[in-house]
């Protein structure tokens, strides 16, 4: 198996630190936390009837899914944000549009979401990797949420990031050779330094640059870990494939460019397969 060095694309993958010196809901060491260390938890969104109910659409959501035995996976529930009403109306909740707002401004977006559901004693990792290396965006400025549907901590596979490495540009990446939900592997990932595990409760949220190194361990336990990732952008990004910017719900403000195609509310919850949206990210 051969190694990969990453040579700088043409694409903008530099991180630009948030300037905000009167945030509305995060605080300026929270903020400064991000531009340093890449990322900010736990922020609480959801708790108690509520946080059970977000469960229990995800629930139904992965009964649906599976009710119509065509193949998929537990983590086939991929940017259906803007074909299922409860999941658009999770993007655009206030709360978090609260947080995301006081990283990315006045005008931003969400283009893409997924479950991602590791069920007990699941044998596929997530290798340690950046998303925003292999994302078709420019330039690299996407938050990205990743909220908890299920009690995550480390014997299920909670999320692990690797602070500060968001500012390192590309890093070298081969092609893993084991079960895995994705075939990047970051080369040597501990030079880096020691992994923080993104232990939420139920409801709980993270935000993380796209340029974190990050990934989780199979699951060996007899728990399911599931947490939603839901993708933020400013509407000055541009994305190379057409197929993303026709996934974007506005959040805030406006994209007068008209870029980015904006998703309506849904009426239903639509999983079918036609027109499926495509599949992008891996947490």
């Amino acid at each position: 198996m051969s190694v990969q060095a990453i040579s700088r694309p043409v694409k903008d993958l530099s991180f630009l630190p948030t300037a905000n010196a009167h945030p509305n809901n995060l605080t300026p060491e929270q903020i400064r936390h991000y531009n340093e260390q890449g990322y900010i938890r736990p922020l609480t969104i959801f708790e108690g009837d509520e946080a059970l109910r977000i469960q229990n659409y995800f629930n139904f959501l992965l009964e649906e899914m599976r009710r119509m035995n065509d193949g998929r996976d537990a983590y086939a529930i991929n940017g259906y944000h803007t074909r299922c009403r409860g999941l658009w109306d999770i993007a655009m909740n206030p709360r978090i549009l609260g947080y995301v707002g006081d990283l990315l401004g006045e005008n931003f977006l969400a283009w893409g979401s997924h479950f991602f559901c590791k069920l007990p004693r699941d044998p596929k990792s997530v290798p340690w990797h950046q998303d925003a290396s292999y994302w078709p965006l420019s330039p690299s400025r996407t938050v990205t949420v990743w909220l908890a549907i299920d009690d995550a901590d480390e014997e299920n596979s909670a999320m692990q990031f690797i602070p500060a490495t968001h500012n390192l540009g590309p890093l070298e990446w081969k092609e893993t050779d084991k079960p895995a939900v994705l075939s990047q592997e970051i080369v040597n990932i501990h030079r880096y330094g020691k992994p923080v595990v993104n232990t939420l409760k139920a409801g709980q949220m993270s935000l993380h640059a796209d340029m974190l190194a990050h990934g989780s361990t199979p699951n060996l336990s007899s728990r399911r870990r599931t947490g939603l990732t839901i993708r933020y952008c400013p509407v000055t990004v541009r994305a190379e494939n057409e197929h993303w910017n026709k996934g974007a719900i506005i959040c805030r403000g406006e994209d007068a460019s008209g870029h980015w195609t904006h998703n309506p509310r849904p009426e239903g919850e639509d999983l079918s397969l036609k027109n499926k949206p495509p599949v992008i990210g891996a947490n």
